[in-house]
């Protein structure tokens, strides 16, 4: 069994342990989610995606575990196993990226056909104006699709400016509901852009935020194969070991003592 290099082994191990603590604290954020939702109705939208998380933790920390074994034991089977399980793993986790990349346009195009269906608001369900009134709040607008007038004559209070508002604010129509109780003259200011323009940058920022953090996984876990393959092969490397000849000459006191000629006269 060959030598293995030890800047090779080193950074096998470092990319590994690497590995391992990442998916401990997936397994850490899995846990608290699931614990979060445990008595919420929305359990069952959100339990694939736990199973989901589960699943890659849990099998990601039994084969780096393995792998770390077998490296520091030198038993080439689990270096093995380590090599085809992540490699399993790493196909599956760059056919999810390329899915959610492509995907994207179609996740925007969903959200925007969802919140026209809800409009008029008058017709919406309670769940619906509880979701858009928290959107409103969040991220400063008003409406969906064409601002305010979304509402009509009963114009939502979460769509009040607040007094560090970020995003512009216009004066509401003195015809609404906002001036049923009004007390004075004074324009009421409620946020003018609708709210799916600034819902569609989030979402995809978000989306892009996870594409990374898949793009960086994916280009850990391909790098620990391929110092695992290096590692492997090395081990299944023969060493030169040099062939000891022996020589009738080389007799203990076999010498011949050198002297000047002048010493020999």
């Amino acid at each position: 069994m060959g030598t293995v290099n030890a800047c090779v082994k080193r950074g096998y191990i470092t990319v590994a342990s690497l590995i391992a603590i990442l998916s401990a604290l997936l397994l850490a954020i899995t846990l608290f989610t699931h614990g979060y939702f445990h008595e919420d109705e929305q359990i069952e939208n959100v339990l694939p995606e736990l199973q989901v998380m589960y699943a890659t933790s849990l099998i990601t920390i039994l084969l780096v575990t393995t792998g770390l074994y077998g490296v520091c034991k030198r038993k080439k089977w689990m270096l093995i196993c380590y090599i085809v399980g992540m490699t399993l793993c790493s196909m599956l986790l760059g056919v999810l990226g390329i899915h959610g990349a492509t995907g994207r346009p179609k996740v925007i195009q969903d959200i925007k056909a969802h919140y026209l269906g809800v409009i008029p608001f008058s017709n919406a369900s309670k769940e619906d104006i509880d979701g858009i009134n928290d959107l409103q709040t969040d991220l400063q607008c008003c409406g969906m699709y064409q601002g305010y007038q979304d509402w009509g004559y009963n114009i939502s209070e979460a769509c009040l400016c607040v007094e560090d508002a970020v995003h512009p604010c216009v004066a509401a129509p003195r015809n609404s509901s906002l001036f049923e109780n009004a007390k004075t003259d004074d324009p009421i200011m409620i946020y003018k852009e609708p709210c799916i323009t600034y819902l569609a940058d989030h979402i995809l920022y978000a989306l892009d935020v996870l594409l990374g953090v898949i793009l960086g996984t994916l280009s850990l876990w391909v790098l620990s194969v391929v110092l695992c393959v290096v590692t492997l092969c090395q081990m299944n490397r023969k060493e030169d070991t040099p062939t000891v000849v022996y020589s009738p000459e080389a007799k203990a006191g076999n010498y011949s003592i050198l002297l000047d000629d002048s010493e020999l006269t």
